[in-house]
């Protein structure tokens, strides 16, 4: 996956249905939204739009034990290096302007152990898990 292409800062976007235009909104409060059933959409550094289905989000302890939030997306649009049944961990921040952004994990050990973590709550809820198909 070309990693580069989604690093930068992005900024969160939702559709407007009625006028079918980008609306900036509070990705925070997007993400713990429980009843958000939209595609969230995202302008990438070239300026094009990609839209995501948001699997999870989930609190985990980086490896310097600090607890972070993590999000697991999947593309809806294609993705170069993404296969279609594959979802992508973001790791979650505030900066100090008080924006959230989101950016791929790079750390390939703390996706997976995201990841992990959130087939352990599907198991734990009674939910077929993706490994199970």
């Amino acid at each position: 996956m070309k990693k580069d292409k989604l690093q930068e800062q992005i900024e969160e976007m939702t559709v407007d249905s009625e006028r079918e235009e980008l609306v900036a909104v509070d990705l925070l409060d997007v993400l713990l939204d429980p009843d958000n059933r939209e595609p969230l959409a995202f302008v990438d550094e070239d300026g094009k739009v990609l839209t995501f289905e948001q699997v999870a989000v989930i609190p985990h302890d980086d490896k310097n034990g600090e607890r972070q939030l993590f999000t697991v997306l999947k593309p809806l649009d294609k993705i170069e290096g993404v296969a279609d049944d594959e979802a992508i961990v973001f790791r979650v921040s505030v900066g100090d302007d008080g924006n959230t952004a989101i950016k791929p994990e790079e750390d390939d050990e703390t996706a997976l152990a995201v990841y992990d973590e959130y087939i352990k709550l599907l198991k734990a809820h009674g939910v077929k898990t993706p490994d199970e198909d």
